[in-house]
């Protein structure tokens, strides 16, 4: 058995992605990894690429899982999403988007979800 601070990170993933095909999006690939960092989901909402960071928090200590997502973190995934945006030449005709979708665990095994729409630039 893993580690449960990673199976907790899988399970927030599944049901983001889970989520997020509800919502209407096509999610097109799941922890794309590379040197410079991972990509949690990568989805097609229409014909715009969303890269969509999957943050889990148990509370709203330190601001919740939306405030967890620093400069830091961005400059990874945004290094990661350009590798694989070289790599593959369909993204390259796509819009880009960076969404933020946080899933605040709360009492009881409940879930509060959070989704920012362009969250962030690349630019």
């Amino acid at each position: 058995m893993g580690a449960p601070h990673l199976e907790r990170g899988a399970a927030a993933e599944a049901f983001a992605a889970d989520y997020l095909a509800a919502q209407g999006l096509i999610v097109m690939g799941r922890n794309l990894r590379c040197r410079a960092g991972e990509i949690d989901l990568a989805c097609l909402d229409g014909e715009v690429l969303v890269i969509v960071e999957v943050r889990l928090r148990a509370g709203a200590d330190y601001g919740g899982a939306l405030a967890s997502v620093s400069w830091r973190k961005r400059r990874r995934l945004i290094r990661a999403t350009l590798y694989q945006w070289q790599r593959r030449p369909a993204w390259r005709e796509r819009v880009l988007r960076f969404d933020v979708l946080a899933v605040q665990e709360g009492p009881g095994g409940t879930r509060e979800v959070s989704w920012i729409r362009d969250a962030f630039r690349a630019t």
